[in-house]
């Protein structure tokens, strides 16, 4: 058994820190996403190592890796997450409280204003809950809902970074379909774009990890196309939109969800590609959140939302 001492080396923060580590399996990018010093990171798991009796990982040239103690110390980690995570959620579904807070991750390339919109009406009917909406990366995303920093994701689904759907469930908003923004009248009397017609000019295109990026670089690879010619890389629509438009004959692609709510800012054709890409905009979270009272009267009241009003039409009506 662990003494006192080693037992504080265990500490929720080392482990968090451990488990960013292996995430990135690079103690500067660790260091920087966890905004400590690289030297604070490193005896913090020297800590640990120190502990266990052997080292966590081991490198190859640059590059570091797991020991098979490491895998296990690993496994044993996240084990502690979720008994942590399940026992929080047990207690708030224990609680008939309606109030209290409901934090979302959105995915910050999905269109926004129909759930800026929700959460008005929601704080409404429901002034003693708190709303918090987060912009996050679709990695961002998947790392506060494995920790339990959110309540609800909003994210394009599949996204193959959830390994385990076991312990989460997922709600469906609405099939998006990515569109091709370009300025070719050819190809918008046509009505589609071929991939071959998307890829004559260069893009503009979302940052190389982002969601959309991985979902048109496979489709292209399983086309048997090949990949656009990128010029500029954004993380928002907007910001694709204004260098495409500010561009000469620089392509981009943006979800039609994007397209519908600001059609008065588009000067370019908007064309459906074919085959067509698309996935489903959906809220995702661990199975035992919908039992939270608020966080099950949210998603209620969500529905009902939309059966007054579907949301393409409030899409429209954001112009």
């Amino acid at each position: 058994m662990l003494d006192e001492k080693s037992r504080r080396v265990f500490s929720s923060k080392a482990l968090n820190y451990f488990d960013e580590l292996t995430k990135n399996m690079s103690y500067t990018k660790t260091a920087q996403s966890l905004g400590i010093t690289q030297p604070a990171l490193t005896q913090q798991i020297k800590k640990i190592e120190r502990v266990v009796g052997v080292p966590l990982f081991y490198s190859m040239g640059k590059k570091i890796y797991l020991t098979d103690a490491g895998t296990s110390l690993l496994k044993a980690t996240h084990e502690i997450f979720d008994v942590i995570n399940s026992v929080t959620d047990k207690i708030q579904q224990e609680s008939s409280d309606k109030t209290g807070t409901i934090s979302i991750g959105l995915l910050s390339t999905a269109e926004s204003v129909v759930i800026e919109d929700f959460i008005v009406e929601y704080n409404r009917i429901n002034p003693n809950v708190e709303i918090d909406l987060n912009l996050l990366t679709r990695k961002e995303i998947w790392d506060h809902i494995e920790n339990n920093r959110i309540d609800l994701a909003i994210m394009y689904l599949p996204d193959k970074n959830i390994k385990n759907w076991k312990i989460y469930k997922s709600k469906k908003i609405i099939n998006d379909n990515i569109v091709l923004v370009h300025n070719d009248e050819k190809i918008y009397k046509k009505g589609t774009a071929s991939y071959r017609d998307a890829i004559e000019k260069p893009w503009a295109a979302y940052l190389k990890d982002y969601y959309l990026s991985d979902l048109l670089k496979e489709r292209f690879r399983n086309a048997l196309v090949d990949q656009p010619t990128v010029v500029a890389r954004f993380s928002s629509p907007y910001q694709l939109l204004k260098f495409a438009q500010g561009s000469e004959d620089i392509y981009t692609v943006l979800p039609l969800s994007f397209c519908i709510a600001h059609a008065s800012m588009f000067k370019l054709y908007q064309t459906p590609l074919e085959p067509s890409v698309s996935s489903e905009l959906s809220f995702v979270y661990r199975e035992d959140k919908e039992k939270i009272p608020r966080i099950k009267e949210f998603l209620d009241e969500w529905d009902n939302f939309l059966n007054d009003k579907n949301y393409i039409d409030r899409l429209k009506s954001s112009r």
